[in-house]
């Protein structure tokens, strides 16, 4: 039986006040928070603090189908911890840890019943990806 807890991380060449920064900006999520480069953010909003909200709508560059991607916050420790969950109750813990002139972001997340494990890994691992390539770029 797989297992519904799910853990990804990276590592980003930026201190942890600057990855933070990139992480929860709406205007930084919209250029990161896509799986692939057919997918963009068009809207992003985040009221970060316990039971603020969070919405990002997520959308086919070809405008084939999209969705809103949104929760509440349940944890909120500013440069080291973000814990959101959705509506059906699952959950996301966000850990920032400096690593020196390095920050590593772990996620961990209850996966959803309807597609397998290993797919949602690879989706949101690319998502993580993604946002590595974005701060990296962005830390000078």
């Amino acid at each position: 039986m797989e297992s519904n807890v799910v853990t990804i991380s990276t590592l980003v060449d930026a201190p942890i006040e600057r990855v933070w920064e990139l992480w929860t900006a709406p205007d930084h999520i919209k250029q990161w928070n896509h799986a692939s480069d057919d997918w963009h953010t068009i809207e992003a909003e985040n009221d970060l603090r316990v039971g603020g909200k969070f919405r990002s709508r997520m959308e086919a560059k070809d405008q084939s189908m999209g969705f809103d991607f949104e929760g509440v916050y349940e944890e909120v420790e500013v440069n080291k911890l973000i814990q959101y969950r959705f509506e059906d109750e699952w959950r996301v813990r966000i850990l920032f840890t400096s690593e020196g002139d390095q920050t590593k972001v772990v996620e961990v997340f209850d996966a959803e019943s309807m597609n397998p494990v290993e797919m949602q890994r690879q989706g949101w691992q690319a998502i993580l990806d993604n946002f590595t390539r974005y701060a990296n770029g962005k830390s000078v």
